[in-house]
């Protein structure tokens, strides 16, 4: 099955929308019902013209001079990223980078579930970490098949992650956030999103002053 296809819309808009979403959800928490583009601007370092034209792909979400009705602005997004249900993401990598993520809280209410983690150590295999119980590596495909897993998170070391990788993709996965710092090559259809600390510290170093 391949990737959705979003009618020629820029990869980075789809990118700004969480950011959108997770300001949103802020200003719903906070008990707010109606904001603007340019108080999300002010927020996210964005400004208010290419907020409005980043929602306009997706329709009318406001009018001039009364701004957003909040939840219908939240669940608007919801729907046009899909995290109006609950995605089961397969991670593969029980070492500790793995189970800090399997003890993150932040995921359930926002659209997913790590529902299967597994790993090749004898040693962590049957081990009971956030919930969940390791599975052997030998297992993955199957699991992954049967219950037509889409998404999945690679936290392996760098020299395993292609082989993992490898594995994600014959068994169906679509979408894969690898924490390898590395960089994987998968087919076309199949999308990845990194996550490496380091590569942003360095980023950074760049513009810091003696």
């Amino acid at each position: 099955m391949p990737l959705k296809q979003t009618n020629s819309i820029p990869d980075i808009v789809i990118g700004r929308l969480p950011l959108y979403l997770r300001a949103l959800t802020r200003l719903q928490q906070e008990g707010r019902e109606v904001t603007s583009s340019h108080e999300l601007g002010r927020k996210l370092g964005i400004s208010s013209a290419q907020i409005r034209k980043d929602l306009s792909h997706f329709g009318g979400f406001g009018k001039q001079g009364t701004g957003y009705q909040i939840e219908y602005l939240v669940n608007k997004l919801r729907t046009v990223m899909q995290v109006n249900q609950e995605w089961h993401v397969a991670l593969v990598g029980a070492g500790n980078l793995g189970s800090a993520i399997l003890h993150y809280r932040g995921f359930a209410d926002r659209g997913f579930r790590i529902a299967w983690v597994f790993d090749s150590d004898p040693a962590k295999i049957g081990a009971h970490i956030g919930g969940l119980t390791v599975q052997p590596l030998e297992e993955l495909a199957q699991t992954i098949k049967e219950n037509q897993a889409k998404l999945a998170m690679i936290a392996v070391p760098a020299e395993h992650a292609q082989s993992v990788a490898n594995m994600l993709v014959e068994a169906g996965v679509q979408a894969i956030l690898n924490y390898a710092p590395i960089n994987i090559n998968v087919p076309d259809h199949v999308m990845v999103q990194y996550i490496d600390p380091v590569v942003h510290l360095q980023h950074m170093t760049f513009y810091l002053k003696d």
